[in-house]
């Protein structure tokens, strides 16, 4: 599943996401959502979401449900 649709987004979601520095690489980050900051109910380039760890970033996948 992919993250560009913002009501498939809820926090504890396991995600990958991609930073803003990696958006030339396209290097994921996995982690767990803590925030989404996204107010939009769809977007493009997928949903910015902040992780627990508080990277930010925008969801490419949906790992698995926590």
């Amino acid at each position: 599943m992919n993250g560009h649709k913002r009501a498939d987004i809820r926090p504890g979601l396991l995600v990958d996401i991609v930073l803003k520095q990696d958006q030339r690489t396209g290097k994921l980050t996995r982690g767990t959502v803590k925030d989404i900051l996204t107010n939009s109910p769809a977007h493009p380039h997928g949903i910015k979401v902040r992780l627990t760890d508080g990277q930010v970033g925008r969801v490419q996948h949906i790992v698995s449900d926590r």
